[in-house]
């Protein structure tokens, strides 16, 4: 979605620092995998910042190659199993949390047949109307998308926490405009909406409203477990601000 190296690298690094946010805030070790997804995210859009500096020639062609399979590897075949295992970590005993476990599954195989697909079948970069599209002829296969959309918004949509599920709407909602309006960049313009959208998570996670022993409620907690000495001298208080 970013039009250039230079605006893909901006993103990574304001995403990136969405991330950081994030992960200070994390008060349960089965919600780190969650709050990572920023992280995550900031990190997939350094990458295409690789991508474009490849196909603007600044960068050999083997380099390339390597940047445009991390990004497709992250979009087409990590995503789809991390995001689902994100959300069952979090999800307590009953019907929701074996559901997710069913989907997770789904992503996992996702993952295995678009892994397959991105190292076995050649891939194509180029760009088209000022966004990076990815193809490849395994990836692009039309159940295995149908699958994915399952296994990465159906897990979001069936959480218990209610701000999940409003994360997997806006998900949802980003995805049928990206189908829309940037069809043949689909890969690049959804990860950057989702990238965008993270800023979700980090609220949520600032404002101790996603807990997993009492879900939709305010964690009790305030000591975070993770990056507690990036506010030295006030491990007491963090989270009350």
């Amino acid at each position: 979605m970013c039009f250039s190296a230079s605006s893909s690298f901006i993103a990574s690094a304001v995403i990136g620092s969405i991330g950081v946010a994030t992960l200070r805030h994390v008060r349960e070790p089965r919600a780190l995998l969650f709050a990572s997804v920023p992280m995550l995210f900031a990190v997939h859009q350094f990458s295409e910042g690789f991508v474009w500096l490849g196909l603007d020639r600044h960068i050999d062609k083997l380099a390339l190659d390597h940047v445009a399979f991390l990004f497709m590897l992250y979009a087409q075949g990590i995503l789809p199993l991390l995001m689902p295992a994100a959300v069952v970590l979090m999800e307590p005993p009953g019907w929701r949390r074996k559901a997710i476990l069913g989907l997770t599954a789904v992503g996992a195989l996702v993952c295995v047949w678009d892994v397959y697909g991105l190292i076995f079948f050649p891939s194509q970069v180029f760009v088209e109307q000022n966004s990076i599209a990815y193809r490849n002829p395994l990836t692009g296969d039309f159940w295995i998308s149908c699958l994915y959309i399952i296994a990465t918004c159906g897990a979001l949509l069936l959480s218990t926490h209610r701000v999940v599920k409003a994360y997997g709407v806006v998900n949802v909602i980003a995805l049928t405009v990206a189908q829309i309006v940037k069809e043949y960049a689909f890969a690049s313009a959804w990860c950057f909406y989702a990238a965008i959208m993270s800023v979700m998570i980090y609220w949520q996670f600032k404002r101790l409203n996603i807990d997993i022993e009492t879900p939709n409620g305010a964690s009790p907690n305030l000591r975070p477990f993770l990056l507690a000495w990036l506010r030295p001298g006030r491990s007491d208080l963090v989270g009350t601000d």
